[in-house]
């Protein structure tokens, strides 16, 4: 018997390819990489950083939350940005979401994401027993 079990909400955007939202195996639920769509329209929120970073964050806020959990329970974080000099923005952006004690982390530069996306996240979270 698997202890498997797929994550989807639609208050996140939808899997644009064959991928869940997440997969929670026993206590730990592993979130796919959200990039700044609304959920309703599937488009891009703004080209605005800023606005794209908030986005990213309430939608992993948004599958956290469907696997019984929050940001909080995070402990790893992946970050892709197109741009390394909007650094600073993310991690002004992060303190609006998350409190001491921060996850891990680590940041990427990447070329190009997704549907001309500036910044993707995904994660790794622990949840109760």
């Amino acid at each position: 018997m698997s202890n498997k079990a797929v994550i989807n909400t639609e208050k996140a955007p939808a899997a644009i390819g064959p991928y869940s939202q997440a997969i929670k195996a026993g206590n730990t639920v592993y979130l796919s990489g959200q990039i700044p769509l609304d959920p309703a329209t599937m488009e891009l929120v703004s080209d605005d950083f800023e606005a794209q970073a908030r986005q990213v964050f309430t939608n992993l806020k948004a599958v956290c939350e469907e696997a019984a959990g929050s940001l909080g329970e995070i402990v790893k974080l992946n970050l892709y940005l197109v741009d390394l000099d909007n650094f600073a923005v993310v991690n002004k952006v992060m303190e609006e979401f998350f409190a001491k004690p921060y996850p891990a982390r680590a940041a990427v530069g990447v070329k190009a994401l997704p549907k001309g996306a500036q910044f993707e996240a995904e994660a790794v979270m622990v949840i109760g027993d």
